[in-house]
């Protein structure tokens, strides 16, 4: 397990403006307080359907979603489906699964780039016309080598002065599907020695002959990205355009293009993406954990993707909460992964129910328990509140604990059960242990140990204390369950920086799962998938979809601080 650093919730980067607001927000209230659009405030989270949805989209869905909704707005969902290649329809429904999962909702907003195709066209149409847009017959490669570089200016195509005329009608034929796939662009018409080398004619329109998962084979040219999204946020509306810091550069080309056009300008705002620690955000990089099946799927627990958080059993209401906590700014910065397993222990110790399961097992023989003779206690699902109801759950002669909880010789200050030292066993008895059973190896394969009859519910009746309080399972009762346990699934802070010669994928943490056979108390026997509960002392679980009515299978979403350390130990 790689030790967590302590987190901070406030840091310089995320500081509040004076006001109290991010500063995405202050420029939205002083916007209303000008007037500006009318007071009105209308956002749109504008995925690519080219792959799963991550924490990182969780951030700008809450930003998109919150800042609409605080000022009485809306907001989009609009996929930008310009890139047939690498887009999928299994994309699109996952995308709207976990921005519903998350709790937002466009209602009636829904919008794909592709209803756009026919107006994005007729603009194209309309720059060739204005002598703004030319078709260039470089190669991509010979394209990159025109551009210069950031000290030197580019050079012009050979076919940038094409007549109007010209332009036209090669573009048209584009359309028409008469060239090869890349043998013809259209490009703007801008500055080949703009000092930002993204204005030194940028290509609009590519050849593509691949089928579309709305328009299917209408098309064989498709827009950029950078044309599309400026102008598709035109066509809604939108006020404030929010994006990441890596559109920066892309603003002064978002503005040409409106204006040239002149079509109304919303406002293009970039905020610091998410940088967390111990993972990778780069889709490209999550498509090839899945796709060289480094990782089960997209909702892998594993995974930084909401399916697999969702999974893993971590419930939305703690990602709103780490997104709120973090804040947003202008300054890159890395995230501990630690502050998102705090805001989900605090999400989950409101809401789930306290269960027993022992993940180690040892088993105890109470040897002066009456054989046969069962006894059921009423136990809490939540101690601290009543009406979350109870439990019944057994206690026999026969029980398992968890290995951990024993030692035959035990160090200074250890509390828990050890040859003649007495413990609490949880709601039920207390127990000494009084005799240690190995194998022919050595092994420790059982306890022998006597209850004190007159300890029922955990007190007795000269008022003695014991400092160790133990869970346990009946061994006639327990359900045997598949139990997974996660941990990050790289060993480096960063797995983005690496050595020479590496890849990122050199830094795959090897026990990033490990899965074993718990014993869990009878009341989990149906449990159904998502069910989210404590096991006592060990960490927050939630039942997987591999489940089935008496096999259950759990995932370990959170651990309770350092228990997940000494279950490893164990394993290793």
């Amino acid at each position: 397990m790689n030790e967590k650093r302590p987190f901070s919730e406030e840091s310089p980067e995320n500081a509040a403006t004076a006001s109290g607001l991010d500063f995405v927000r202050s420029i939205i209230a002083e916007d209303n307080r000008t007037g500006k659009h009318g007071g009105n405030v209308h956002t749109r989270f504008p995925p690519e359907p080219n792959g799963y949805l991550h924490i990182g989209h969780a951030k700008s869905i809450c930003l998109n979603f919150g800042v609409a909704s605080e000022n009485g707005g809306m907001c989009n969902l609009r996929f930008d489906d310009t890139n047939p290649v690498k887009e999928d329809v299994e994309y699109v429904d996952s995308i709207q699964e976990d921005v519903h999962w998350l709790g937002f909702d466009w209602e009636d907003r829904l919008f794909y780039a592709s209803d756009y195709f026919e107006r994005l066209y007729a603009l194209a149409e309309k720059l060739i016309c204005m002598g703004k847009a030319y078709v260039d017959a470089l190669s991509a490669d010979e394209i990159r080598e025109y551009r210069g570089t950031l000290t030197e200016p580019g050079r012009e195509s050979p076919w940038r002065n094409r007549s109007i005329e010209e332009n036209l009608d090669l573009f048209r034929r584009m359309r028409k599907g008469e060239f090869a796939d890349g043998e013809l662009v259209l490009r703007a018409k801008i500055d080949m020695a703009s000092p930002n080398v993204i204005m030194r004619d940028p290509t609009l329109y590519r050849i593509r002959r691949a089928r579309h998962h709305r328009t299917g084979d209408a098309w064989c040219i498709y827009p950029m990205y950078d044309f599309t999204h400026c102008i598709s946020d035109s066509i809604e509306g939108i006020t404030h355009s929010i994006c990441t810091l890596e559109f920066e550069n892309n603003r002064e080309l978002y503005d040409w293009i409106l204006d040239t056009l002149g079509l109304f300008h919303p406002q293009q705002i970039e905020f610091a993406r998410l940088n967390l620690n111990y993972t990778v955000l780069s889709k490209r990089k999550l498509i090839q954990l899945v796709k060289e099946k480094h990782v089960s799927g997209w909702d892998d627990p594993r995974m930084p993707t909401l399916s697999g958080l969702r999974r893993r059993g971590c419930p939305p209401e703690a990602i709103r909460d780490f997104c709120s906590r973090i804040g947003v700014s202008k300054a890159d910065s890395v995230v501990d992964i630690g502050l998102l397993e705090f805001c989900m222990r605090e999400a989950l110790n409101k809401t789930s129910p306290r269960v027993m399961a022992v993940l180690d097992p040892i088993k105890v023989v109470v040897e002066n328990y009456p054989a046969g003779q069962v006894e059921w206690f009423d136990m809490p699902y939540q101690p601290e509140d009543e009406s979350k109801g109870t439990r019944k759950v057994p206690f026999t002669r026969e029980l398992y604990i968890e290995r951990d909880d024993f030692m035959e010789h035990p160090v200074k200050k250890f509390h828990r059960l050890a040859p003649g030292q007495e413990v609490r066993l949880r709601y039920a008895y207390y127990i000494t242990c009084k005799d240690v059973v190995k194998d022919e190896a050595g092994n420790i394969v059982e306890l022998r140990c006597e209850y004190d009859p007159q300890s029922k519910g955990g007190g007795t009746a000269d008022g003695r204390k014991v400092k160790g309080t133990l869970h346990w399972v009946s061994a006639a009762h327990a359900i045997a369950a598949e139990v997974r346990l996660y941990d990050t699934l790289f060993t480096v802070e960063n797995p983005n920086a690496c050595a020479e010669g590496a890849t990122f994928l050199d830094y795959l943490n090897p026990r990033s799962l490990v899965t074993v056979t718990g014993m869990l108390e009878p009341s989990l026997a149906a449990a159904t998938p998502g069910t989210r509960v404590q096991f006592e002392r060990l960490g927050y679980f939630c039942a997987d979809p591999d489940s089935r009515p008496n096999a259950p299978v759990f995932n370990r979403t959170v651990s309770l601080k350092d228990s997940w350390a000494k279950i490893v130990k164990k394993e290793a």
